[in-house]
C-alpha cells in the first residue's frame, strides 16, 4: 500500500497509472471516450461560469472504471463488482480517496451523497454512449441551478440541449469503442 497520495500534472499520467495497474487497451479507450463526453460537459459549465473542479471531473472519468482491471468481464457484461474493488485498488495505489470514490459513485449516485463533480462523472458515463438518464440529469440541473442561482427551467433548456448534443454522438463513440 502506498503511503503517499499521488498528484497528476496531466491526464495522461492517470492513463499511465491505469496501464501500470494492468488496464487493457479497451479499458483505456473506454475512459478516453467517456472523457470526450465529460469535456463537452466541462465546456458547457465553463460557458455558464459554474465553479467546479474540472481536474477532478477529468481524473474521476479516467479512474471511474479502474475496478474493471480486476473484473475485465464487466467491460462487456453488466456488473458492479468493479465499483468497490476499483475504489480499493486505487486507494491502495496512492490515489486520493475522494477521487477513488468515483469508482463507486459513478454507479451508485442514487444511493450516495455525491459532489457535483461526482455527478458529472456519472453523467458523462451515461451520455458517452448516447444514453439519457433523466433522473441523473435532473439532479445535475438542480445542483447547477442552486450553485449558479439561476432559474431551474432556464437552465434546463440549456443543459437539456447540451445533453442531447453529447448523446447524439453516442453511436459514433460506441463504434470507436469496438476498435
Amino acid at each position: 500500500m502506498s503511503s503517499q497520495i499521488r498528484t497528476f500534472q496531466r491526464l495522461e499520467n492517470a492513463y499511465d497509472i491505469l496501464q501500470h495497474l494492468g488496464a487493457s487497451s479497451k479499458l483505456i479507450l473506454h475512459v478516453m471516450l467517456v472523457g470526450e463526453a465529460a469535456d463537452l460537459l466541462i465546456t458547457k459549465l465553463q460557458q455558464l461560469r459554474v465553479p467546479f473542479d474540472q481536474s477532478f471531473v477529468r481524473l474521476g472519468v479516467a479512474f471511474h472504471d479502474a475496478g474493471k482491471i480486476l473484473h475485465p468481464d464487466e467491460l462487456v457484461v453488466k456488473g458492479n463488482n468493479h465499483e468497490a474493488d476499483g475504489e480499493k485498488l486505487l486507494i491502495s495505489n496512492g490515489i486520493n480517496p475522494n477521487l477513488a470514490r468515483c469508482c463507486r459513485s459513478h454507479g451508485q449516485w442514487q444511493t450516495m451523497e455525491c459532489s457535483l463533480e461526482e455527478l458529472l462523472v456519472a453523467l458523462a458515463d451515461n451520455l458517452w454512449k448516447g444514453k439519457r438518464n433523466t433522473q441523473l440529469e435532473d439532479i445535475v440541473i438542480k445542483r447547477l441551478a442552486n450553485q449558479c442561482r439561476k432559474d431551474y427551467w432556464e437552465l434546463f433548456l440549456e443543459m437539456d440541449s447540451c445533453f442531447e448534443i453529447i448523446a447524439a454522438e453516442g453511436d459514433s463513440r460506441l463504434l470507436r469503442s469496438q476498435a
